[in-house]
């Protein structure tokens, strides 16, 4: 039987993963989410690499056959002609600045330092410091955009929200205290309840 729906590859685990599965939630797109367990080297397996030889979830993969890779690339594709992209050249372009930025200056300090702690249980004195100072900038500058708006692009919930939120609001499990940023944690649980997703426990773990 021909595939006429999405498929959408990845691990639940993964703030990378799930912003791709609320996007498309969001957005009412008839999908099926496949299970994929990272820590099991089920990425490294001949039929997943088949899909992504990179190895990595999330993945998407068209009734067509085709397929995409890479989180933000997929929410742009999945997004595109919706609410969540700004109509406006400017603002769609502020919306991807901040994907980018997400990836380069957020990503590998939050999730990075959140995945040592909680998967691979190691102490603090066991993790590179800078990842605590770059990670606490990181939401530095998210306070500051976040100071006197309820999104980061035109008043809107739009990708750049969605991306962001992803492992902002797991940010405790790699020993952030985001009651310091409190801007930030209004935020979170704004973007939280746009998207109809439980609320996580912001208390330093």
């Amino acid at each position: 039987m021909a595939m006429d729906r999405f498929r959408i590859y990845g691990d639940t685990r993964s703030g990378n993963c799930l912003k791709v599965k609320w996007t498309a939630e969001r957005l009412g797109l008839a999908h099926d989410w496949i299970d994929i367990d990272v820590t099991s080297g089920e990425t490294r397996r001949e039929n997943f690499l088949a899909l992504n030889p990179a190895g990595q979830v999330p993945v998407l993969e068209r009734p067509d056959g085709r397929t995409l890779a890479q989180s933000n690339a997929i929410l742009l594709y999945l997004a595109e002609g919706s609410d969540l992209v700004p109509a406006d050249p400017f603002d769609r372009a502020k919306m991807m600045e901040w994907l980018f930025w997400e990836q380069y200056s957020h990503e590998p300090y939050i999730a990075v330092r959140r995945y040592q702690k909680r998967f691979l249980n190691k102490a603090d004195s066991e993790i590179d410091p800078d990842l605590m100072a770059r990670g606490r900038r990181a939401l530095g500058v998210m306070e500051l955009r976040l100071i006197a708006r309820d999104y980061f692009v035109d008043e809107a919930l739009s990708l750049a929200d969605i991306a962001l939120v992803a492992y902002t609001r797991l940010a405790h499990e790699g020993g952030f205290d985001l009651s310091e940023f409190p801007a930030v944690g209004g935020w979170v649980r704004r973007v939280e309840s746009d998207l109809g997703i439980a609320h996580a426990q912001m208390e330093p773990s």
